[in-house]
């Protein structure tokens, strides 16, 4: 496989008609050059998961003075018992490089061998560079590429896809998909409609080539209509002119009811695009939103009780983009004979955006 600095030199150095190696072109029109293009593996899997959360256990009595609630209450609505945040002087970067690091060394690479690097955030400190960018730069994979997806609690999902299209057509050869979040920095402790649900952590996946197949087609979209569901209190420009800091709050039942009555429909679509059934599954991976939701979930979707449900919630809180590499993590430490098994993963969040797709555990 030639990767991608070595495959664009050839190119430049060729006839039209001719082929750099690892590459193919197609039959040469009348008088125009042929572009040459990558040849990619067949397959791609998930080959090894990295995982960090915050080092603070904050338990449901620290936080329900403001809210004015009760512990019970928020056993009973979300299933939390415990969210894990992480201190001042860490930021999701940090946490990000932790879970990076972990995944790397499982899946026995070196940080070179990374060709793209892909991190799923929403609580980045500064617009602009990006998280990536700097982890590339942390972890020893520059001069991978490097970028930020925004697509909230679905930022993993949308993460996998593109990683297992980049390995298939040759792009790059290994891609780490990062989902890393710092939540605490966006909640405001008297909001009664999120701010007892967020915790902060990182999950990461290195994605590489497979001699049989490792993830099903993705299935993924959003709905615009509903894109004040979930987001921000204001604007930075509002911010600027004088509003209170921005934080996270979400219409609670509009979220509820579009997580369990249309992603339900996805989830089915993504096992469709599997050619899998619910009992051929070992694990369903939903994002760690709310108990309720992933229970409700695994009903309508007829999951059998052999199937394990991950259920990371209800110690480490809602980690937005994280919440399914997170899980999938503890879900492979807790038992480990899952690996090899076939892994339901559906993440839905503001935008509102969503993305599924069944892979094969490490």
């Amino acid at each position: 496989m030639t990767d991608a600095s070595t495959t664009d030199g050839a190119a430049t150095s060729l006839q039209a008609g001719q082929e750099a190696p690892g590459t193919t072109s197609a039959p040469a029109a009348a008088g125009r050059p042929v572009l040459s293009q990558r040849r990619g593996h067949e397959f791609s899997r998930i080959l090894a998961f990295g995982a960090a959360r915050g080092d603070k256990t904050v338990p449901n009595e620290d936080l329900i003075g403001p809210i004015d609630s009760s512990d019970e209450w928020i056993r009973q609505r979300t299933g939390i018992i415990t969210r894990m945040r992480a201190g001042a002087d860490v930021e999701a970067v940090d946490l990000a490089e932790t879970a990076a690091r972990e995944a790397i060394a499982k899946a026995g690479i070196a940080p070179e061998q990374i060709g793209v690097v892909l991190v799923s955030t929403v609580t980045h400190t500064v617009a602009t560079p990006s998280m990536a960018a700097l982890l590339a730069e942390r972890i020893g994979a520059t001069p991978a590429a490097a970028y930020d997806i925004s697509a909230a609690c679905a930022g993993y999902a949308y993460g996998i896809a593109q990683a297992d299209s980049f390995v298939k057509s040759g792009i790059a050869d290994h891609v780490l998909v990062v989902g890393a979040e710092k939540l605490s920095d966006v909640v405001d402790p008297t909001d009664r409609s999120i701010s007892f649900l967020l915790g902060d952590g990182a999950g990461a996946a290195i994605v590489g080539p497979s001699d049989f197949p490792g993830i099903a087609p993705t299935i993924w979209g959003s709905d615009g209509s509903k894109w004040d569901a979930i987001g921000m209190t204001a604007t930075y420009n509002e911010w600027a002119a004088g509003a209170p800091r921005p934080t996270m709050r979400q219409a609670g039942q509009t979220v509820f009811r579009w997580a369990v009555w249309e992603m339900v429909k996805v989830a089915r679509e993504a096992l469709d695009a599997a050619g899998v059934s619910p009992d051929q599954l070992a694990a369903f991976v939903p994002h760690q939103a709310n108990i309720r939701i992933i229970d409700e979930f695994a009903k309508q979707l007829g999951i059998p009780e052999s199937v394990m449900i991950a259920r990371d919630i209800t110690t480490t809180g809602n980690t937005s983009a994280a919440s399914i590499p997170l899980a999938s993590h503890r879900l492979l430490e807790e038992h480990p004979d899952l690996s090899g098994g076939l892994a339901l993963q559906i993440g839905f969040g503001a935008g509102l955006v969503f993305g599924a797709q069944v892979v094969v555990l490490p």
